[in-house]
């Protein structure tokens, strides 16, 4: 196992009373090792579904991206943690991403001294590597002094374990739509032996939404790695299946995360209805927090979660620039991005499905 030991006298540690912290990289052979990671970052209040080696090992099998994974160790206890990976992406360059595909990550852990080593690290890390810069996707908690980037918005809020009272706190005209998805007999239906119709919705969304899909083998791995703490939840009408979301259940929150719906089907209020099933199901199971993710301002989906009554919490992307780098801009607003999106909604179904897995290799929108 590698181990960069920090010790007392050092300029790091001349503030530290206790024992050296040693700079780990997890073992990829250690399942004990693996364990007690998984378990820090279910203790720590701002570890999320996506600092989970769960997450490290769908992202290794879609896509084969090399994970440099950090732990600060106090003797055996786990002090704070910082999830790596390395990307070559068209846009971004040569790159250090916490963590690649999840839209949180960064630092986990309490610990001031041990996560300002980790952050050492990483920029040490980046150095040795020679990426461009480290991104670090923190959902809270930045770091004071790191360049930030707040693109992107967070929204959350509480769940109730009665169906009503949820209901009660979706404003009228968004509740309304839930009703008239009711009316129009829409079914809901839980199980991955959709995936592969869900997929077929998911790529002509992507298209529609001038993105490419990720590939199939994304979810199947979500499947595989995450058992009981990811749901395929698909909306059908009249035998067809016209919307589906895959959602983690981490902790006491549901965060849906992988969602699509056919554009004929908006009229039914397919949408509405599908994340109100999984609300009232996920609230009446003991989940106590709605994670609806990510959106970026000015975007569709950020005025959908802002009329459902979430408010929206800026997130800090924070970064470590190496080599007079500066903050980059590789999302959608990107104006570079802006003739390959509208080019990928005029694109056939059947070239998007081919050519849109690997693309999101090397241009990773999301």
């Amino acid at each position: 196992m590698e181990a960069r030991v920090i010790k007392e006298n050092s300029p790091l540690m001349s503030l530290q009373t206790h024992a050296s912290i040693q700079i780990h990289r997890l073992s990829e052979k250690d399942s004990q090792e693996k364990e007690a990671w998984d378990r820090f970052v279910r203790s720590s209040p701002d570890g999320t579904v996506f600092h989970l080696t769960a997450w490290k090992r769908v992202v290794e099998r879609a896509y084969r991206l090399t994970p440099h994974y950090l732990l600060a160790r106090e003797g055996t206890e786990i002090r704070a943690i910082l999830p790596l990976f390395e990307l070559t992406g068209l846009l971004s360059g040569h790159v250090l991403i916490s963590v690649m595909y999840g839209v949180y990550g960064g630092l986990c852990g309490s610990d001031t001294w041990a996560r300002q080593m980790l952050l050492d690290e990483a920029g040490e890390l980046a150095r040795r590597l020679k990426v461009r810069y480290v991104e670090l996707r923190h959902l809270s908690d930045p770091t004071p002094g790191l360049p930030t980037k707040s693109l992107y918005s967070a929204f959350a809020k509480p769940l109730d374990p009665d169906p009503e009272v949820n209901l009660a706190a979706i404003p009228r005209k968004p509740r309304r739509m839930v009703r008239q998805g009711m009316k129009n007999n829409l079914e809901a239906r839980r199980g991955w032996e959709y995936l592969d119709r869900f997929y077929e919705v998911f790529v002509v969304n992507k298209r529609r939404l001038g993105s490419p899909a990720f590939p199939k083998r994304v979810f199947e791995a979500v499947r595989d790695y995450f058992d009981r703490e990811a749901e395929l939840l698909t909306i059908w009408h009249e035998g067809r299946m016209i919307a589906g979301v895959i959602s983690f259940f981490y902790e006491d929150r549901v965060m849906p995360y992988y969602g699509a719906s056919l554009p004929e089907a908006f009229s039914l209020a397919v949408n509405d209805f599908m994340y109100w099933e999984l609300m009232k199901n996920a609230g009446l199971a003991g989940y106590r927090v709605f994670d609806f993710g990510r959106s970026r301002e000015g975007t569709g989906s950020y005025e959908f979660k802002r009329h459902w009554g979430f408010e929206p919490r800026p997130l800090a992307y924070q970064y470590v620039l190496v080599n007079g780098s500066d903050i980059p801009n590789v999302s959608p607003a990107n104006p570079r991005l802006r003739l390959f999106i509208e080019t990928w909604k005029r694109l056939p179904v059947p070239i998007v499905k081919w050519a849109g897995p690997a693309l999101t290799r090397w241009l990773p929108l999301d």
